[in-house]
């Protein structure tokens, strides 16, 4: 373990407390670990802190966890008694390295417990709750230990909730029953949004750009402070494991997490990738330097992999109506480059996908089945991107569609399969963790028929062999961050951590760097003053899409915040609205615009709909429909349309069914916005037609600036980051640095001339002054950027 800062603590002595500062001995001077009282006003426990920069421990103040005094050297340390036997073993010595404490505690482990391990728990949304019966029958029955925090950033409720869940999970603890700590994850929390309050006063952490935002940059020393910034404030939360990042290429400008990516380019991809889990599986000290694993470290889960983002149309895996990934091109091994790039990461998710090549076969075997059950497919992610960590599939994949009750079921391939034999397969291949299950009930048949299956000759390890090994991956995970040694969280601490100002300017400045200046004839300019001018910002809705959670969300807003807009400008106007009995929009009314002095537009990406809401085929008619970059209706009838799909079911009859959606025509929810941007181009018309329109486009996903681009005087992109982001660089207070991390298309005839796994072969957009918005392209006040 690395040193954290020095802090006074009191000592426990034979004469009482005495006041001391921590490792300020000299050379031979005797130094002795100390101890102190913490409590978070409902569960009260001890701090110990080792001198000499030696591993910080806690523990249930009113628990049966003893401390262990070791003399080295001169120096008294202390080591936590995790079996209760009154010996320091290796798995107890936080001086080892992870992965050896990790392989000798998982020897210690029963197969109930282990199993337990490979448990990744459903979505728990509300840490305001505090320690629910659900999750403590969870906890205690089926050894699970790995909660996935879905809920909120506030700190106040997810320092009670750890706390109370780690001193709940050492009661457990027996001689019997080893003590595994609680290992709480979750997925990206730190992105800003579209009118969000770039503050994190809402959020509660600092927030960032999208990560697709963060690959705009070019820069790796932004990604690296983000990880280190995001990681400090997780493990404030009591966060230890990060789900992320999503290094996907995003090779299919439609797919519907784009945004989740660092974009089409391998090279990029890699590095950036590199640096996010740097940054997060890192501690670091006051100047910034990497001290390597501490307690600001969180362990990172790359996904989703052998490299997703080749969905057949842009359609997403998470429901059957996306579940296959087409490989035209030939490309998965340029995919999968990016995961090698990140191959330090202690954990990898496997991918929903059935992964075909150009002619529809499958892409490894000759099953058609998804990523975890695929044998072949394992052994690529093991053997050729050389992954050592442990794996987990993404949620939903131990069910699969048909089985009672499942509400996500994404095992493609397995129907009908039963449950043991399920986990059995996917054991065997080589995957580790299930994610969304928190019964082991499957788990322990599994183990019971693997060692059938050995006394048969059919595997060669025998269960308890192959158990120890997933133990030692995912033990290693709780081991290198010290969350054995240190599971409590201070709350005084995290209130001055998550969302700090240092924090919250750190993601700002990242925000403002992100974005990117497509166009600009002048009127973005660094010597503009904007404090006295009138802007008109147009309204819009979103009538929404139907999923997996419920109805279409009915959504209606200014295309850009209005409060964000008056901390910059001397007046804001916006369009007069008018609304009928269910809060829907009946009309829309542009001001006069005589006397404004530019118009600001917001156009979010086309809206296809989003992983949970099966897109792409007509739940009643059973029709298939493109997904589009562009706003106004696309109809696909075009030469490159497949009108044979690659990916289909075998239907019953023994053919193959066809998801071609030629001729069909595109559902994009929110076509209102570039009906507010016309609206907006003819109310300058009308006022004499010499107002400037400064766009900014609210990416996703790349666009086709056809509908916007030669009547927009200036155009600027922002990838997740709040209006105020993207309105302080259009006002010139911060010079565009950004870059396209992804080509925007001339049209939706180039999108489909495109394959789904090819990154850059796509005809891209030449605007009016001659600029190609290519990957890797953007302004700043002098001109084209230079690589």
């Amino acid at each position: 373990m690395k040193a954290l800062p020095k802090k006074w603590i009191a000592v426990v002595t034979g004469f009482g407390l005495a006041i001391t500062l921590a490792g300020c001995t000299g050379a031979d001077e005797a130094a002795t670990y100390t101890t102190r009282d913490a409590s978070d006003g409902s569960t009260d426990f001890v701090i110990v802190e080792n001198p000499n920069g030696g591993a910080t421990l806690s523990y249930a103040a009113d628990g049966a966890m003893e401390v262990i005094e070791v003399k080295d050297g001169n120096d008294t340390l202390a080591f936590k008694d995790l079996d209760a036997d009154g010996e320091l073993d290796p798995f107890e010595d936080w001086r080892l390295e992870a992965t050896e404490r990790a392989a000798a505690y998982a020897k210690t482990l029963t197969a109930e417990q282990i199993s337990g391990l490979m448990l990744f728990s459903s979505h728990e949304r509300s840490p305001g709750d505090g320690l629910t019966d659900a999750q403590k029958t969870y906890l205690d029955e089926s050894n699970l230990r790995n909660v996935l925090n879905a809920g909120g950033s506030d700190v106040d409720e997810n320092v009670t909730w750890v706390n109370a869940m780690q001193a709940y999970v050492e009661t457990l603890a027996s001689e019997d029953r080893p003590y595994i700590p609680a290992n709480f994850s979750s997925d990206p929390r730190s992105e800003a949004q579209s009118g969000s309050d770039y503050t994190g006063a809402a959020s509660g952490v600092s927030l960032w750009p999208s990560v697709l935002g963060l690959a705009s940059t070019f820069s790796e020393e932004t990604v690296e402070e983000f990880g280190r910034v995001a990681s400090e404030e997780y493990r404030a939360l009591g966060i230890s494991n990060a789900l992320s990042p999503q290094i996907d290429l995003a090779s299919e400008p439609r797919w519907l997490r784009v945004s989740g990516t660092l974009g089409e380019n391998a090279e990029l991809a890699q590095k950036l990738a590199a640096a996010y889990v740097t940054g997060f599986q890192s501690t670091y000290d006051e100047d910034g330097k990497n001290l390597g694993w501490g307690l600001e470290s969180v362990p990172t889960t790359i996904k989703h992999a052998p490299g997703d983002g080749a969905g057949e149309g842009g359609r997403e895996s998470h429901t059957a109506v996306g579940k296959y990934g087409v490989f035209p091109g030939d490309n998965l091994d340029e995919h999968a480059s990016v995961f090698t790039a990140a191959k330090d990461s202690l954990g990898m998710m496997t991918n929903y996908s059935i992964q075909l090549d150009g002619e529809g076969n499958p892409l490894f075997g000759d099953e058609a089945v998804g990523t975890a059950y695929n044998e072949e497919t394992l052994s690529y992610i093991r053997d050729e991107i050389g992954f050592e960590g442990a794996i987990v599939t993404d949620w939903g994949v131990m069910s699969a569609p048909g089985d009672e009750g499942a509400f996500i079921a994404t095992g493609w391939g397995a129907e009908g399969t039963d449950p043991a034999e399920r986990y059995y397969t996917v054991l065997k291949n080589g995957v580790d963790m299930f994610g969304g299950v928190n019964d082991a009930t499957h788990i322990n048949e599994a183990y019971a028929l693997w060692n059938e299956r050995f006394a048969a000759g059919e595997v060669d390890v025998d269960a308890d062999t192959r158990w120890q090994e997933s133990g030692a991956r995912i033990l290693t995970a709780y081991f290198a961050p010290g969350l054995f040694d240190s599971p409590f969280i201070d709350l005084e601490h995290s209130k001055e951590v998550v969302g700090s100002a240092e924090n919250v300017k750190a993601g700002f400045d990242a925000q403002l760097d992100s974005v990117v200046m497509v166009k600009n004839d002048g009127t973005v300019s660094a010597d503009a003053d904007w404090s006295d001018k009138t802007v008109y910002i147009p309204h819009t809705f979103d009538v929404g899409t139907s999923g997996l959670f419920g109805p279409p969300e009915y959504t209606e807003n200014d295309t850009l915040s209005v409060d964000a807009a008056k901390e910059i400008f001397g007046e804001v106007l916006t369009d007069t609205v008018e609304l009928d009995a269910d809060g829907k929009v009946v009309s829309m009314t542009a001001p006069d615009l005589t006397g404004v002095d530019a118009v600001l537009v917001g156009l979010r990406s086309p809206n296809n709909g989003n992983p949970f809401s099966a897109a792409g085929k007509d739940a009643d008619t059973g029709q298939w429909y493109p997904f589009s970059l562009q706003w106004a209706p696309y109809t696909a009838d075009g030469d490159n349309v497949r009108k044979t799909s690659i990916g289909g079911d075998t239907l019953a009859d023994g053919t193959k069914e066809n998801r071609s959606y030629f001729g069909n025509t595109s559902r994009i929810s929110n076509e209102a916005d570039i009906d507010a941007f016309n609206r907006a181009i003819e109310a300058v018309e009308a006022a004499g037609g010499d107002i400037p329109v400064i766009t900014i486009v609210k990416a996703n996903n790349p666009v086709v600036p056809a509908e916007f681009e030669a009547k927009s005087n200036a155009v600027l992109i922002g990838f997740g980051v709040s209006d105020q982001a993207t309105l302080t660089v259009a006002s010139g207070a911060h010079e565009p640095q950004g870059r396209l991390p992804i080509g925007f298309p001339l049209d939706m005839d180039a999108v489909e001339a495109q394959q789904e796994d090819v990154g850059e072969d796509m005809i891209t957009w030449v605007d009016s002054a001659g600029n190609d918005w290519k990957f890797g392209f953007g302004l700043n006040f002098s001109g084209v950027i230079s690589e």
